[in-house]
């Protein structure tokens, strides 16, 4: 599968590789993590969408919680997603 037509249809669909679970957490489904031979790929064309980066920030807000990552580590993180979001829109 190296041509974008031989892709699956749900290649890069956020809510069809990467839904809300039962727990309030995201979670790859279990025919993508196991079967899927361009998983990876999938998974970062997802959330190199502009909801994926709305989802990366409010990782690193429960990480800042939990005592994770530092206030300062967070800010540099987030900027780093704000930006890309900015590129997206350009």
């Amino acid at each position: 599968m190296t041509d974008k037509d031989d892709f699956p249809d749900c290649f890069g669909d956020l809510e069809k590789v990467f839904p809300m679970g039962p727990n309030g957490l995201r979670e790859t489904p279990e025919h993508c993590f196991y079967h899927c031979p361009v998983k990876t790929k999938c998974l970062q064309q997802a959330l190199a969408t502009k909801d994926g980066i709305q989802i990366e920030e409010e990782v690193l807000e429960r990480s800042t919680k939990a005592g994770g990552i530092s206030f300062f580590e967070r800010w540099s993180r987030k900027k780093q997603a704000h930006r890309r979001g900015l590129k997206m829109k350009k």
